[in-house]
């Protein structure tokens, strides 16, 4: 097993204990990745908050040399995710194209950030 650790998620790993990547043999393992921006903030848009979900899982493939065309199963929970169904179906379908990986969406009622709707966390092929 080989940790990915992006360029600035560092202290994250040193202080919480977890890798935000895992290569194991042919497989990019990708932790819970929940929308904050530039600036560790959770957007208050949920849109802006599901793109920059995005944008972490894809920091993280790159890192273990991959893309988000190698992803082959996302699970995501969500926060009040009937409200925003539409607005993230579009983002998500800006970020993965066919053919489409497999998919569970889960409600829950929390998650680790406060304000946090969305947690997003793939499984990807990896090709060394």
């Amino acid at each position: 097993m080989q940790s990915v650790v992006p360029e600035g998620q560092q202290a994250t790993y040193d202080s919480s204990h977890f890798s935000p990547g895992v290569i194991d043999g042919d497989r990019i393992f990708v932790s819970g990745i929940i929308g904050v921006d530039a600036d560790g903030r959770v957007p208050s848009d949920p849109e802006a908050q599901f793109v920059c979900a995005f944008e972490g899982v894809r920091t993280v493939l790159e890192a273990a040399g991959g893309s988000l065309t190698d992803i082959v199963d996302i699970v995501s929970y969500h926060i009040d995710f009937h409200d925003h169904l539409a607005t993230f179906f579009r983002v998500k379908d800006q970020y993965i194209k066919e053919p489409y990986p497999a998919w569970t969406a889960v409600g829950v009622s929390a998650l680790a950030r406060r304000n946090a709707l969305v947690e997003i966390k793939v499984i990807a092929s990896h090709r060394p």
